[in-house]
């Protein structure tokens, strides 16, 4: 039988089978002897050992598409950064870290502005059309009011979606939304996995719908900038791509130089507010120690 994993903890994966249900496995000696570790969100086959009780063991892993490196997940079709439009205020510094987390990745993202009843349409689109100008997907959703969700629900259709965003922004009122309406396994699966010994706050795929699941993980809560070089980060603003080849000076960093493609695009097709975002984040890195 084929699933995937939608819950690891304590040497327990618990793996979601179509039309069967969660199965509590265990992974077979070959993985720690190899050295590799099922990761929530692989697809693997399993062996049932009492159909009854819905336990199993994994006997393989299927080739992964992906594997991010923090959280440590697999087979991600896209992040969702969930910000609050108000209360919070958004952080955009912290939102193109996000982002530049993702490109690095190589994980297409969408952006979710959540509480959009606490704001005008005006003050909601001018950060919003910035972002939407860079490519990204913009979906303004309100869970108050139940706006926007059918869109959202459109845009994750058929994916496994990691959500990501700091507190207070209404993650989990949003995923409990998505949830409302759905195929009734979604509340079996959320007991057959949280009960117990095996309660935690680790990486947990919940199914929404058929083929349909989202990743709720404490680990896109926090900010992690991964290891690359200063050099590099300019690769990960997508909107710099098209002025590039106006700069004067091969491997530009686009802070002192003259003559500058991207400096010169500011304030028209690239937004000052990316750009003093990727000054900041340029001066950390340039800070980072190299031992």
């Amino acid at each position: 039988m084929q699933g995937k994993i939608v819950k690891g903890i304590s040497g327990f994966y618990y793996v979601h089978i179509a039309e069967s249900g969660i199965y509590e496995c265990k992974a077979k000696g070959v993985f720690r002897n190899q050295k590799i570790k099922p990761l929530v969100g692989d697809n693997v086959e399993i062996a049932v050992l009492d159909g009854q009780e819905k336990k199993g063991n994994i006997e393989r892993l299927l080739p992964r598409k992906n594997e991010l490196i923090r959280p440590a997940v697999a087979n991600i079709d896209m992040a969702l950064v969930i910000f609050a439009a108000k209360e919070p205020q958004p952080s955009f510094n912290l939102l193109d870290r996000f982002l530049v987390m993702m490109e690095y990745q190589k994980v297409p993202v969408a952006i979710c502005f959540n509480k959009t009843d606490l704001v005008t349409e005006d003050a909601l689109h001018a950060f919003g059309d910035i972002y939407e100008a860079c490519g990204y997907p913009m979906l303004y959703t309100s869970t108050k009011e139940g706006r926007g969700i059918e869109q959202l629900l459109e845009a994750l259709e058929g994916k496994t979606t990691a959500v990501a965003g700091p507190s207070g922004v209404g993650k989990s009122s949003l995923i409990n939304r998505l949830q409302s309406g759905q195929q009734m396994e979604t509340g079996a699966v959320s007991r057959k996995i949280s009960r117990g010994r095996h309660t935690t706050r680790h990486s947990e795929i919940v199914p929404v719908g058929d083929g349909t699941y989202i990743m709720d993980t404490p680990g896109f809560s926090t900010l992690y900038v991964p290891g690359f070089a200063k050099e590099e980060l300019g690769q990960y603003y997508r909107e710099f791509a098209r002025y590039e080849p106006y700069c004067r000076f091969r491997g530009c960093s686009h802070i002192d130089e003259p003559d500058c493609g991207v400096k010169a695009a500011l304030d028209g097709e690239i937004s000052r507010l990316r750009y003093e975002n990727y000054r900041l984040l340029y001066e950390e890195l340039k800070a980072v120690k190299k031992y």
